[in-house]
């Protein structure tokens, strides 16, 4: 489980992002990332014995480094303010759909799918989506998967239908989507509990189909 300490090193952090303070509270940083990476441990434990596709997958490949890549943004603050780990087949850093869990206290969500695929993967995923709207529609309308996710962010969209494809596309409006994800908040107060990974469990088994449905498309 998540640790109170833990939370609130990430609180500190989000007030003192500078590398003089994190240097000061190293220790505590250490501490945090031992406590996450032991959650990750669970999960991914957990998530084997229901995907296969993650036997091979080791704990560290899953978690995101805390430092931010500061070269090309405007903000300049060195580190994230958040702990992320991404449960796919390839791991964090190979092009493909999988389960994501965000703890950032005010901001933790349980979410997955495929965000942003580069134009290669995502023509693939609008293809099979094209070729079957139904079966993709009948897995994200389920009652369980709406009531928890209620529907694909449609955050990254666009405006107008992707080249190749009419507007009179029964599937348009999935096909302008730029990103497959879904995701669902988690209350400060969940943070801790006992509880927690059994939620993060169910969530991700719950929007296994649509992970499996976008990894076929890609393979």
């Amino acid at each position: 489980m998540i640790n109170t300490e833990t939370v609130k090193f990430l609180k500190a952090l989000k007030k003192n992002n500078s590398k003089e303070w994190f240097d000061q509270n190293r220790k505590s940083y250490e501490q945090a990332k031992e406590n996450y990476l032991d959650f990750v441990v669970e999960i991914l434990g957990r998530m084997k014995k229901i995907d296969t596709s993650l036997v091979d997958l080791e704990p560290k490949q899953c978690v995101f480094r805390i430092n931010r890549d500061v070269r090309f943004s405007k903000n300049k603050d060195p580190y994230k303010t958040n702990m992320g780990a991404s449960f796919s087949k390839g791991g964090k850093k190979i092009q493909c759909a999988g389960h994501y869990f965000h703890l950032e206290p005010g901001e933790s969500f349980i979410g997955g799918g495929f965000w942003m695929p580069m134009a290669p993967e995502l023509n693939k995923i609008r293809q099979e989506i094209d070729y079957n709207v139904e079966a993709f529609n009948k897995l994200i309308n389920k009652k369980k998967f709406k009531d928890i996710f209620g529907s694909l962010s449609e955050s990254e969209k666009l405006s107008r239908p992707p080249k190749g494809y009419e507007a009179e596309n029964p599937a348009i409006e999935l096909l302008k989507l730029k990103s497959f994800i879904v995701m669902t908040a988690v209350k400060d107060t969940e943070i801790t509990s006992k509880e927690l990974a059994n939620k993060v469990v169910d969530h991700f088994e719950t929007m296994m189909p649509l992970v499996d449905f976008l990894n076929k498309a890609i393979d």
